[in-house]
């Protein structure tokens, strides 16, 4: 009898720890991809980008202006920058930013756009450079502030406004999340750089990559613990889910070699919708080096595309 109590108590007392473990894990987890202020790799190393940094010291000398915006949710306030075409134009693209990112470092992309002859709008989404919030949400809540955006946009600059929706990495994920709300008929098209098919695909990814662990249990316990602390399931953050229900023309990118998000993923968001579509996979390139790498070709695809459909 005794002996049987001490083995139960033994299988209780592991149980314990390994629910202990797990707790604390998912914690751990959720502090580590959620909060903006720890270290976190975001991508491939590299030496200082100094074309990043000419193109945002280009950006800083530019006549933009700040917009305000209040988040759909968690009644933040969120800033963008919005820099108007040199010559006046109905046609504005919407920028998202990656990963610890903010609209600065969307510097090279804004200018590209600026020199296309559109207007920009580039957001810092929550949690990201001038706007408040204590986690970075992956694009999920933050699609629909950009749907606030894009209505902001449409009151600011008239109702014959023809908006199309760009993003790079995290952004280009959020953009495919914007594409499965109700959105104004002034939005026209989508270009997305290397997005990823889901927020828990990309989170078990990074926990296979960086600490070596599977999937399961760590992922749903951090579910969980996200919902708790970050305020929402970020298991319910899937681009493919939203590009069932997408309309609207989208132009796929991804490089080749990309290991941060998967170049797979490229595909499972690329067959997730019926909506007239494009895929160019980028030869020899790692995660969000697609224009770096290509900038002539990207710039003419880019800018053939929005074309088509920004009239």
């Amino acid at each position: 009898m005794k002996k049987r109590k001490l083995i139960y108590s033994l299988i209780v007392g592991l149980v314990i720890l390994i629910l202990l473990g797990i707790t604390g894990g998912s914690y751990y987890l959720v502090s580590y991809a959620f909060k903006p202020d720890l270290t976190v790799k975001s991508g491939p190393k590299g030496k200082v980008d100094k074309k990043l940094l000419a193109d945002q010291n280009w950006l800083k000398k530019q006549n933009y202006q700040n917009w305000y915006e209040e988040s759909a949710t968690d009644n933040l306030k969120l800033r963008a920058i919005y820099l108007p075409a040199e010559n006046k134009t109905n046609k504005t693209i919407i920028v998202a930013h990656g990963y610890k990112g903010e609209a600065m470092h969307m510097a090279r992309y804004i200018r590209l756009f600026h020199n296309l002859g559109y207007n920009v709008l580039a957001p810092d989404d929550r949690a990201s450079g001038r706007s408040q919030g204590k986690y970075i949400t992956f694009g999920w809540p933050d699609r629909l502030d950009y749907v606030k955006w894009i209505k902001q946009v449409i009151a600011k600059k008239g109702s014959d406004s023809q908006i199309g929706l760009f993003g790079v990495s995290m952004g280009g994920a959020t953009v495919m999340m914007v594409s499965g709300e109700r959105l104004p008929k002034q939005v026209k098209a989508i270009v997305e750089d290397c997005g990823y098919s889901s927020i828990e695909s990309e989170l078990s990814e990074q926990l296979k990559q960086q600490f070596n662990l599977p999937k399961e249990p760590m992922i749903t316990a951090a579910r969980i613990m996200g919902t708790i602390r970050v305020g929402y399931d970020f298991g319910k953050g899937s681009s493919t889910k939203q590009l069932e229900k997408n309309k609207l023309p989208i132009f796929f990118i991804h490089g080749d070699s990309d290991t941060f998000v998967p170049t797979k993923m490229v595909y499972e968001n690329y067959k997730a919708t019926s909506a007239p579509k494009k895929l160019w996979v980028t030869k020899n390139t790692g995660h969000a080096n697609s224009y770096n790498n290509h900038p002539k070709e990207y710039q003419k695809r880019v800018n053939e595309f929005f074309n088509k459909y920004l009239k």
